[in-house]
């Protein structure tokens, strides 16, 4: 197991892969930096010596922004574009879509369980009292 960057990588994973556990890192750039680094991308990260994951750390510190710095720097540029309160800052604060999708019909991933207003059925209008019967009942029983 190496450890590189504060991440524990398995053995048994090639090189090209294991660089893309790293946060920041992707296919492409792992791919460079192999060939930077003199290393055969689909060796194993067993089969490395200890001077090749040097290089590759090497490497990786000089020219890359990886994990924590790349974290904060995004964490970073959200939180001034909520302080200048530009239209993607009010986005980003209101928990919708940045980057102009729609929000009719999608985007629940970003809003979350649909929440029903207007019109209920009878049905859904004698659940819901019930359970606010229920949970009273239990209010009062606790105390």
């Amino acid at each position: 197991m190496v450890r590189i960057f504060g991440l524990v990588i398995p053995d048994g994973k090639r090189i090209e892969y294991a660089l893309t556990l790293v946060y920041g890192l992707g296919w492409t750039s792992a791919g460079k930096i192999c060939e930077m680094a003199g290393v055969d991308k689909h060796k194993k990260l067993s089969e490395l010596k200890e001077e090749d994951v040097r290089k590759i750390v090497s490497i990786i510190e000089k020219n890359y922004k990886v994990e924590g710095d790349l974290r904060e720097e995004l964490t970073g540029n959200i939180k001034r574009l909520k302080e200048i309160v530009a239209y993607r800052g009010v986005r980003h604060t209101r928990g919708l879509p940045v980057r102009g999708q729609r929000t009719k019909s999608n985007s629940r991933t970003k809003k979350g369980k649909r929440k029903t207003v207007g019109a209920l059925k009878k049905e859904v209008w004698a659940k819901m009292e019930q359970q606010k019967t229920q949970t009273a009942v239990t209010a009062k029983s606790s105390k």
